[in-house]
């Protein structure tokens, strides 16, 4: 696919390198088309570069890997006409560093980033995925080991079907990709980030993730297995 990845820091360098390395053409977004970090990022890996509206205008996939606290200026700066009908990936934590680490999670308008991009871009097809977990575990999820989980939000199924085939690229087996249903659930993922960040603290590492773990099938009761 042509993939636009919007945010040139960690996890969209991270993103970007994934994906080429999968086959898709991959140009990286930035404010300006001749951002450092995009420059050199795209002669290391042979992907391309130029300004958000630049990256977003002829991609198929949109990945928004910018802050959470700015995602929807870039993708105002984007367009409407440039997302219209587009898988969005929204990878994005709101986060406030104001008064130091760990920073304070932001609910836009009480909600999510997610809600908020959708509501902004209605015709865009938002999926909310990967925000869970440090960048280096969202494109290789092997180096957790054991079972573990990503989530997906979403409002459509088949924008959902298209996520969770590129997330089984990366590594994640059907089985560890849960479906929470419609896009206000990403509340609930974006809210879980300060408990990672907590957990970031006392383990001095990224290398974990969150597993949801469930009781085997209990065998009938006599009683119940009775005619």
């Amino acid at each position: 696919m042509k993939i636009a990845v919007l945010g040139t820091g960690e996890v969209g360098r991270r993103l970007a390198t994934a994906l080429v390395s999968l086959g898709h053409r991959v140009t990286m977004g930035s404010r300006t088309a001749d951002n450092a970090e995009a420059v050199t990022w795209a002669e290391e890996h042979g992907g391309g570069h130029g300004t958000f509206a630049d990256a977003a205008a002829p991609a198929e996939l949109v990945v928004n890997a910018t802050g959470g606290l700015v995602s929807l200026a870039v993708l105002e700066s984007v367009g409407a006409d440039a997302l219209r009908g587009k898988v969005l990936v929204d990878v994005s934590n709101a986060l406030d560093f104001s008064e130091g680490f760990p920073p304070r999670v932001v609910t836009p308008d009480g909600g999510s980033v997610a809600e908020q991009l959708q509501r902004a871009f209605p015709e865009a097809r938002v999926v909310k995925t990967l925000n869970t977990m440090t960048n280096t575990v969202m494109v290789e999820p092997g180096r957790v080991p054991g079972h573990h989980n990503v989530f997906l939000s979403g409002d459509d199924e088949d924008a959902k079907a298209v996520v969770a085939e590129l997330l089984g690229s990366f590594g994640w087996a059907a089985d560890r990709i849960v479906d929470l249903g419609d896009l206000t659930s990403a509340r609930a993922t974006e809210q879980l980030v300060q408990l990672w960040l907590l957990l970031y603290g006392v383990l001095g590492t990224g290398d974990f993730n969150f597993s949801v773990v469930t009781a085997s099938a209990a065998p009938p009761s006599p009683a119940s297995a009775a005619p």
